[in-house]
């Protein structure tokens, strides 16, 4: 066993798994305290190196690509402090650190454990249910659903569709960027019916604005990660035809008429509340039309 305690974190390797654990002071982000103990298996790692510094240094573990849904779900973009693959190391614990990358490197080496990218998932991703509250709304996933209940202060765009679900069968991806506090951030839903929207985040109802607290808004990343987790592979992406426009319209004439009375009766009774915001003077025409078309695609 090859273990480090710090107060940024603890990494223990049984020569089979790194268990990375973070530390409960109050300097360690929201974000890695909330996503909670990572264990990673020696197959999705594809090196770990110690970096020294004057005061401090750091661990640093790289994965395999396509091996962690939190790495493809945030595309690398989580701030430094906040990756759980990162440990802030005391000057005087340097010499365990380099032994503790040098196990794990060891290992790496005996088992000959490739550094292509991986063909599945190796870590699992966060569990479900997971539900956020965002500056822009709530967010939750159950593993079959998402679902978005819009807060007060949102675009009256959004909130005049109602809350939106989701199925995951329906998802293509997740797309996420984080609010850095300089720049809004976003969380895309992308369906097949809305792969080609361009709406702004902050009137696509699809999406998520992220432009509160960057401490708040980065637990989003733990519904785009459980989401990413149950889609399909990076690597069988390729092998996804989605059609082209007349594909899309059969997809959604096959879905409506799948769809249970009830949700038809959901359908009608928005579509009669948009119309009456509109002649209210609450939606513009252009917002009228766009808030319309986002319903209907919805079911």
């Amino acid at each position: 066993m090859a273990e480090i305690i710090q107060r940024d974190g603890t990494w223990a390797f049984d020569g089979t798994t790194v268990r990375i654990t973070p530390g409960l002071h109050r300097s360690v982000p929201l974000f890695r305290q909330t996503y909670g103990e990572v264990a990673v298996p020696l197959d999705a790692i594809a090196g770990v190196a110690f970096e020294p510094e004057r005061k401090r240094g750091r661990l640093r573990m790289r994965l395999r690509e396509g091996a962690d849904p939190l790495l493809h779900a945030t595309g690398g973009r989580l701030p430094d402090p906040a990756d759980p693959y990162r440990l802030i190391v005391d000057v005087d614990r340097a010499g365990v650190a380099e032994y503790v990358a040098e196990e794990i490197r060891r290992a790496l080496l005996l088992e000959q454990i490739p550094k292509e990218p991986t063909k599945t998932y190796l870590l699992p991703g966060p569990p479900v249910p997971v539900s956020v509250r965002s500056s822009d709304g709530t967010v939750s996933f159950d593993g079959t659903q998402v679902r978005i209940d819009w807060a007060d202060t949102s675009d009256r765009v959004k909130r005049a569709t109602g809350p939106r679900i989701i199925d995951v069968g329906d998802l293509v991806q997740v797309e996420w960027l984080p609010n850095s506090g300089y720049e809004d951030g976003f969380m895309r839903f992308v369906t097949r019916g809305t792969s080609f929207s361009k709406l702004p985040p902050e009137k696509d109802p699809y999406a998520l604005d992220l432009w509160g607290s960057t401490r708040r808004d980065l637990l989003t990343a733990l519904v785009a990660t459980a989401v990413t987790a149950r889609l399909p592979h990076p690597s069988t992406r390729g092998d996804i035809a989605y059609g082209d426009g007349g594909g899309h319209r059969s997809r959604l004439a096959a879905s409506a008429a799948a769809a249970p009375a009830d949700h038809h009766d959901v359908l009608l009774r928005r579509l009669r509340e948009l119309g009456e915001l509109h002649r209210e003077g609450v939606l513009t025409d252009e917002e009228f039309a766009m808030t319309k078309a986002a319903v209907l695609r919805g079911f």
